[in-house]
């Protein structure tokens, strides 16, 4: 807005400028040629009134100045001075002339401009004309333009330069401010801004800011807490129902139908207590950095097959295996990861997969492209039978206890809402990342994308 405030002022400045001192010089000159072609014109008269009728000479002693040349027709024959053509002359000028009427006219000959005054002398049947060359005129406005185009573009530059620095200073803050929620909202909650002490109206956005990320650290880890203080409390009572539940288990026979058919009931939704105070556990220990993460060195595609193997022992009986397929490329690829997270995102990805998509479909492994930072990645494919995700649902299904109307539509809904969350943390803390989408046959598929390191990318 400076440079542009600039250039709109440097415009009007210098177009105000040089069409004045234009039209200044233009009416100067014109006025001068006229006053001194008259005054020619006169001498002239007076010359041909006493009988003088040698019109050469007299054309040669007038007072004509720099640049400027005469010619005068008497009685029909032109007379002209050495530097004059008067062939030159415009038509429609010569005909008002000699018609009686005095008349000025600018015109360009070879590319120089020319001011011709034309003075009719009827008391001696002549008429004269003054041509002047206003070549000076016309280089000197040619100067100011340029001089004045110079400065305009001078000016911008400098608007701009003013403007950038003017609003840099202005917008520091608010840049600091800016770096400062993006840091809070990438989980760095220790962000703050510096004191702006010297600033009173920077001073009150930086303590309120202050404040602010104060007290979301502070509910934070007050709710990490709580959920974390809650998860243990409950462990020590499921246990005690855990041992109960597998005294009751083993004197089933001795219960009536109805009372094995409740059994039944109740150590389902037992062991589901138990997954699910196991996941907050695993979710407040996340929250508080007190995630251990413990590295294997493992093959890329036998940590695969393995993980869907593992994982798929956990599924009810009537879910049919997925299909495991692993690209040749990725054959040789080591890993450097935690590989009980993994077999946990792989379990949970299964199990959310018969849960809400009629069972997985197929599981594969590929190469994946690089990362900006050059390292190569692995991508392991999960995909389902089921209707698919909504393109608003992709990104919130890995919300902690996020199932939305999924669940109704896609299966059962028995889930906790924690797993795929559960997945984003196991992933992300292997140092990869993990998203939804479509599925090419219809379906929802799940990509998990794992660093290579260089080091043991081949063996």
């Amino acid at each position: 807005m400076f440079g542009l405030g600039a250039l709109l002022l440097s415009v009007m400045m210098g177009g105000i400028s040089y069409f004045t001192t234009r039209h200044f010089l233009v009416t100067e000159r014109e006025s001068a040629s006229l006053r001194q072609a008259y005054v020619n014109a006169s001498l002239i008269r007076s010359s041909l009134h006493s009988g003088n009728t040698k019109v050469d000479q007299l054309l040669a002693s007038l007072d004509s100045g720099s640049g400027s040349s005469s010619v005068l027709d008497v009685g029909g024959t032109a007379f002209a001075s050495p530097l004059a053509a008067t062939r030159e002359l415009p038509k429609l000028l010569r005909g008002t002339v000699s018609s009686g009427t005095p008349a000025t006219q600018t015109f360009v000959v070879g590319g120089r401009p020319l001011i011709v005054v034309g003075v009719p002398i009827p008391s001696v049947h002549a008429v004269y004309f003054e041509v002047f060359d206003v070549d000076d005129l016309d280089h000197t406005l040619r100067v100011l333009a340029l001089a004045l185009m110079a400065a305009g573009v001078i000016t911008t530059v400098l608007g701009f330069a003013v403007g950038e620095s003017a609003s840099a200073r202005s917008l520091r803050p608010l840049t600091g401010v800016s770096r400062a929620a993006v840091a809070i909202a990438a989980g760095r909650l220790d962000t703050r801004l510096p004191s702006a002490a010297g600033d009173p109206d920077l001073a009150g956005l930086t303590n309120s800011f202050n404040r602010m990320v104060d007290q979301l650290q502070e509910r934070i880890e007050r709710e990490a807490r709580f959920t974390s203080d809650v998860s243990h409390e409950l462990r020590s009572p499921l246990t005690t129902l855990a041992a109960s539940l597998d005294v009751l288990e083993a004197h089933a026979d001795e219960l009536s139908g109805r009372a094995q058919r409740a059994l039944v009931l109740l150590g389902a939704d037992l062991r589901r207590f138990q997954r699910m105070v196991g996941d907050l556990l695993e979710i407040s220990r996340s929250d508080t950095g007190s995630a251990d993460v413990s590295l294997e060195e493992v093959e890329a595609g036998e940590l695969v097959r393995q993980a869907v193997t593992v994982s798929w022992r956990t599924l009810p009986a009537q879910i049919a295996p997925p299909e495991v397929t692993v690209d040749p490329a990725v054959t040789g690829i080591w890993l450097s990861i935690d590989k009980r997270r993994f077999e946990r995102v792989m379990t949970n990805l299964l199990e959310n997969a018969a849960l809400y998509g009629g069972g997985a479909t197929s599981v594969r492994a590929s190469v994946g492209p690089d990362r900006p930072d050059g390292r190569h990645t692995v991508r392991i494919g999960v995909e389902d039978r089921g209707p698919g995700l909504e393109p608003t649902e992709r990104g919130r299904v890995f919300e902690r206890f996020y199932r939305g109307h999924v669940a109704g539509r896609r299966g059962a809904g028995t889930g906790s809402g924690l797993g795929l969350a559960l997945v984003a943390e196991h992933v992300r803390l292997n140092g990869g990342s993990v998203w939804a989408e479509e599925a090419d046959g219809g379906g929802a598929r799940f990509m998990v994308e794992l660093p290579v390191d260089d080091v043991l990318e081949l063996r």
